[in-house]
């Protein structure tokens, strides 16, 4: 593509926002709705049309090569993204649950639900990508020079009697099975022998002769008719074609798009220099016509407030903003008015403190009798019931982004500018005025100074006695200390003062603690949407969350947060995440996804990790110190906890007590609670068995509960299509995937991959075109696996109604079903019938 294509792919991203934000802000407050369901449907409607523009926004500054539009379209993209994890809060706290479907939002919008995929933004990792190649480089370079290469030990287990006579049994029974083969194929041989010499005696060469044809003409017969076969399968789609993985258009699509990167770094260069020039240029050429036209206002200022009130005004200290705060388009009247207001607020703040608390209290006791006597009518009546939309940190950056698109870019004729390079101009303009911001600060010292002067000759010819020398800085610097004295904060005692973050980080990864994350993507875990999902809550059953959800959480609880500072800082503070669910879901493979869509550094401070490391209380603290130290300083860094439920244990079992599981349950809530908005670092947990833990400590750690599901139908078939495509097995129809599809039932990823390593062996990929693969090789391996049963599925489903959000979403919908009972006029009693005065929540009058 071109560069007006992605030109137009912005503009029709900018025009779809501004249609947005029009309906998103109305310019009359909207009055909060009553209705639930319509609310919801409002939040969804945004959160597609967000999701759409972030898309096409994502998809345009990858690509687009001027480097002054790319900061332009980063500004908004970063506002839309903040905008989406705002709007996710929103559901989530609206419908009392982490998973959402918009089956019917989908139909209204046109939408297909792949666009509910949020994207993940490539320049996440491309543009960190040098500091990404150093840093494994430290990685290996530690690893390999340190001689300390983590290698995996075979661990021994202890075997049952049942078990070792079952090994001899299957060792024993194969050598007795390879002697007969070999014995059978010996006989087949010596009758093949036999036979030929039979039929040579005895065949005439015109019988041959047919044979031969024969054999020939059904061969090549049943190959045509199974090409024809396929090629007709192909054309009604029920079979995938075979096409060349990637294909010639792919590889030519790749190789502009990585060009149009490098061009990115050319312009980018080129751009980051002309900053330093154009701003010596400005500084040199004009920056003396500055200063002259700043001092020449400045003085016509104090000849301005001179004539207008008899006496020259204060010049504004540096904390009011200088010089820059008179001409904030104001009269020197009204200068100098609000210079006065300023110092007579300053006294009245040092003087009436006694007043101020008098006031005070005489306000908390009207209060009191206001509420003892009508003080909740007030406030309901000021407060309507229903659900509004919360004010949002994201929507002014969006607003200030599509201004400067309407205001600049839209307009900008660009025919001369082919090659995309930077506007000189506009880079003149913004340097100007840093040179302007710099020399006046210059030019307020001196007119300072200046000003000073003129009020001591004043002062003089009147006779007056002025304050001037050592007691006005003795005043000065008496503020200036009292004000140091309300500023500092009480600092944490940094541990490792006398080390570097290079030593830290060296001794995190000989211990085992800093790992090297997998490459995985987040699109590499595979899952479909839920279809029913609407269906069945309007039925009032609450259906298990699909994969795509799962992976949409994981997009905007953690990707998003942790790969934008921007959005990290201002959006919905998310500390930690929790991924519950059974063996084989792909939790961790989740969390490798996080850390390589992010760049992260990835901690593993699981039980079983720790054990026998940095022992005693002490060594805990040292080392929760220095993981935190190296996760903020080289942020964003992901702390991965994993069998979550240990460090919670009710009671620790015996053979795990030397491991010390409960090592982290003091510590891990401090450890939460030191992230701040600033630092990019997220607490993620792993757990196969939640409820052996204290369900009030695990949740009072991990705010976000993320319960994973068995995969269903959709996403099992999709699961085997796509894995099997990946090891290089051919399709055919002698592979039914469907049965496949619904034969596992109950069982999980893992249970599928382990089924295809044992039966797609090296010799059997290499005979599946005499052989073709089909569905009954996978039965025996997977028959000698444990599916997840539906004891262990209702085990996490109530487990997760205890949690604090399972309990919110049951109150609500208890609630609405009160509600809607009351609406109908049910009576259990019948009509006539009065309530109780406990079951109204009334009481009666004494």
């Amino acid at each position: 593509m071109s560069d007006s294509s992605y030109g137009r792919m912005w503009a029709d991203a900018q025009g779809a926002l501004q249609d947005l934000l029009q309906d998103e802000m109305p310019p009359l407050l909207s009055r909060p709705q009553k209705d639930r369901f319509q609310a919801f449907q409002t939040l969804a409607t945004f959160y597609l049309r967000y999701l759409q523009i972030f898309r096409g926004l994502e998809a345009a500054y990858d690509q687009i090569v001027h480097p002054q539009k790319r900061r332009v379209v980063c500004h908004v993209l970063e506002g839309v993204m903040g905008r989406l994890v705002e709007l996710k809060n929103e559901m989530v706290e609206l419908e009392f649950s982490e998973f959402h479907y918009f089956d019917d939002v989908l139909q209204d919008l046109k939408m297909t639900p792949e666009d509910l995929e949020v994207p993940i933004p490539r320049y996440f990792v491309r543009e960190r990508m040098k500091a990404l190649k150093e840093r494994e480089k430290m990685l290996a370079y530690i690893l390999a020079e340190k001689g300390n290469i983590i290698q995996e030990h075979v661990a021994v287990h202890s075997m049952t009697l049942e078990k070792a006579v079952r090994l001899l049994q299957l060792s024993e029974r194969a050598r007795q099975g390879r002697l007969r083969a070999r014995f059978m194929k010996e006989i087949r041989d010596e009758e093949r022998k036999n036979q030929r010499q039979v039929i040579n005696s005895t065949l005439d060469p015109h019988v041959s002769a047919t044979l031969i044809q024969k054999t020939w003409r059904g061969y090549w017969q049943r190959k045509r008719s199974k090409k024809e076969r396929l090629e007709e399968m192909i054309f009604l789609g029920m079979i995938d074609p075979q096409l060349p993985t990637p294909s010639p258009a792919q590889q030519q699509a790749k190789h502009v798009e990585s060009s149009r990167h490098q061009m990115q770094e050319q312009h980018e260069a080129e751009y980051q220099q002309a900053l330093i020039t154009i701003k010596e240029s400005v500084r040199l050429v004009d920056g003396p016509d500055i200063k002259e036209t700043l001092q020449d206002q400045i003085r016509q200022w104090f000849l301005e407030c001179r004539d207008a009130t008899g006496k020259f005004p204060d010049f504004p200290s540096s904390e009011d903003g200088g010089s820059a705060s008179i001409f904030a388009q104001k009269t020197p009247e009204e200068v100098a008015a609000e210079l006065a207001t300023k110092q007579q607020e300053k006294e009245t703040k040092s003087k009436g403190k006694k007043g101020q608390n008098a006031v005070k209290d005489k306000k908390k006791d009207k209060k009191g009798k206001s509420r003892g006597k009508g003080g909740k009518a007030d406030t309901a009546g000021e407060q309507e019931e229903g659900w509004k939309m919360s004010p949002s940190n994201f929507l002014p950056t969006v607003v200030e982004g599509a201004k400067l698109y309407r205001e600049f870019w839209q307009t900008q004729d660009e025919d001369q500018n082919f090659h995309q390079h930077f506007d000189p101009e506009l880079v003149r303009e913004e340097k100007r005025m840093e040179v302007e911001v710099e020399v006046r600060v210059q030019v307020d010292e001196l007119m300072r100074q200046e000003l000073k002067n003129l009020k001591l000759v004043v002062d003089r010819d009147k006779g007056k006695k002025t304050k001037t020398g050592k007691k006005a800085n003795k005043k000065k610097k008496k503020k200036a200390k009292k004000s140091g004295k309300r500023k500092k904060k009480k600092k944490e005692k940094d541990l490792t003062a006398d080390r570097t973050i290079e030593s830290i980080y060296e001794e995190l990864v000989l211990e085992g603690i800093l790992i090297q994350p997998m490459t995985v993507k987040l699109c590499d875990y595979l899952g479909e949407y839920s279809y029913l999902g609407t269906s069945l809550r309007q039925a009032d059953i609450e259906p298990m969350p699909s994969l795509s959800d799962v992976r949409q959480l994981i997009a905007l609880y953690g990707v998003l947060p942790l790969g934008s500072q921007c959005v990290h800082e201002r959006g919905p503070l998310i500390r930690s995440v929790l991924l519950a669910g059974p063996s084989g879901v792909g939790k961790r493979m989740l969390l490798h996804a996080l850390c390589t869509e992010t760049g992260a550094n990835l901690f593993n401070l699981s039980p079983a990790n720790l054990t026998g490391k940095f022992p005693g209380r002490s060594g805990l603290q040292y080392l929760l110190h220095m993981v935190l130290k190296v996760a903020r300083q080289l942020q964003p860094s992901v702390i991965w906890v994993g069998d979550a439920e240990k460090t919670f244990y009710k009671k620790v079992p015996n053979l795990e007590k030397e491991m010390e599981p409960k090592r982290l349950k003091k510590d891990l809530p401090k450890v939460v609670k030191s992230i701040k908005a600033e630092d990019r670092v997220l607490l993620v947990g792993t757990s196969r068995r939640p409820f052996d833990a204290d369900l009030k400590a695990l949740c009072k750690v991990y705010k976000k509960i993320i319960l994973i599901p068995r995969p269903d139908y959709a996403s099992r078939l999709n699961l085997w299509k796509e894995l099997l495509m990946v090891r290089g097995v051919q399709l055919s129809p002698s592979l039914d995937l469907s049965s496949l599809a619904k034969v596992t039932d109950g069982y999980t990823q893992g249970h599928i991959l382990q089924a295809m390593r044992s039966v797609l062996t090296a010799r059997r990929l290499s005979r599946q075109t005499k052989r073709p693969l089909t569905a009954m090789e996978f039965i025996p391996p997977l028959a000698r696996q444990d599916p997840i049963y539906k004891e262990e599925e209702e085990a996490f489903k109530s487990w997760y109604s205890r949690t604090p959000m399972g309990k919110r979403r049951a109150r609500a919908g208890k609630a609405s079903q009160e509600a809607a009972e009351l609406k109908k006029g049910k009576k259990k009693h019948g009509k006539g019938l009065k309530m109780a005065p406990e079951a109204t929540g009334t009481k009666k009058k004494k």
